[in-house]
């Protein structure tokens, strides 16, 4: 799947920040990419790049229009249909990261046949997967595991891949959702993928390496989300991981879109190690990402001292404090 860049961001009507993770996320690591995002009336997010039309957008260069909001269920509105119609009759193929293929609408399918655009659907593989096998395979790998959705997995593991180069370690992002793919061009939605083969799936993303070589895999849900749990359990045992990062948000009480009590770090570490364990007795934690956004700096900081006291393992802020921490784990307990 080659997407043609630059990006004309699609945000809609996105209720807040998290609902447009997507278009953010790709501002934030592939910001040369981005000319521009159109946001409906009622739009609550804003990746403070310039708002244009459709028209403004094809005339600035855009390529294609990428759907940046994601929803519970992955479905495409119908008031969203004549901006899609509108970007493919301007010129621009359309790409989107919904469960929705957008060539089961209709009117999407009719204006990209005839215009000649083409329409991706990042979130549906042509890939052929295995079930999982489980074996040991060569290289090193580490996870992003979460207490909850929408924690910063995909940042930390990213992050991580920045962090891990720059001190001299062979280490690749490895994307599992559909933002991670347009960020990295390259993996799989592992929610869209069939039960069945979660773990095949992630074993095909993360073959067998140099000894050396690390792939950072990005984590999806958590498996103590109602949810979401059954992908983040064959991802784990795909992912055969030798360590793994939990991922925090310390504002939260309930998980998001439930009414579900957040699990403690404490909960996600022992539930983590002891499922993880099936394909990687050796797994082991190695850090804590927490997403400070919402807390004051001294407040921030005494939090992560906090955590690294309670639970003996770094604690950091990866997009505030780096992830410096972390890595001197990573080098400390397998170098």
């Amino acid at each position: 799947m080659e997407i043609a860049r630059p990006y004309l961001l699609f945000l809609g009507d996105a209720r807040d920040a998290l609902a447009a993770k997507t278009g953010l996320g790709i501002v934030d690591w592939r910001r040369d990419w981005v000319v521009g995002q159109l946001r409906l009336p009622g739009c609550a997010a804003d990746a403070k790049v310039p708002d244009m039309s459709i028209a403004e957008g094809a005339a600035a260069g855009a390529k294609t229009l990428v759907i940046g909001v994601v929803n519970a269920g992955g479905v495409l509105p119908d008031h969203w249909v004549s901006e899609i119609v509108a970007a493919l009759d301007a010129g621009m193929d359309v790409a989107a990261g919904l469960h929705t293929r957008l060539g089961s609408i209709p009117a999407i399918a009719e204006a990209a046949a005839r215009n000649g655009r083409a329409l991706h659907d990042v979130r549906h593989s042509s890939e052929r997967f295995a079930t999982g096998k489980g074996d040991k395979r060569a290289g090193m790998r580490l996870l992003t595991v979460g207490t909850d959705c929408s924690v910063g997995k995909k940042y930390t593991a990213l992050a991580l891949e920045t962090g891990m180069r720059e001190a001299g370690f062979d280490a690749d992002f490895k994307a599992t959702g559909q933002t991670g793919v347009f960020i990295s061009g390259r993996g799989v939605a592992i929610d869209a993928v069939v039960a069945d083969f979660i773990s095949g799936a992630v074993e095909w993303i993360s073959p067998a390496a140099a000894e050396s070589h690390w792939d950072l895999i990005e984590g999806q849900g958590s498996l103590f989300h109602p949810s979401f749990a059954g992908v983040s359990l064959g991802l784990l045992h795909g992912a055969q991981p030798d360590a793994f990062v939990v991922c925090h948000e310390p504002t939260r009480r309930t998980m998001r879109g439930v009414n579900t009590p957040l699990p403690t770090i404490g909960d996600v570490i022992h539930m983590t190690t002891s499922l993880g364990r099936l394909t990687n007795p050796a797994i082991r934690c190695v850090g804590i990402a927490v997403n400070t956004e919402k807390l004051g700096e001294d407040e921030a900081r005494a939090e992560l001292a906090r955590l690294a006291t309670t639970y003996a393992l770094p604690a950091t802020d990866p997009v505030r404090f780096g992830v410096e921490p972390i890595v001197a784990k990573v080098a400390e307990c397998f170098r």
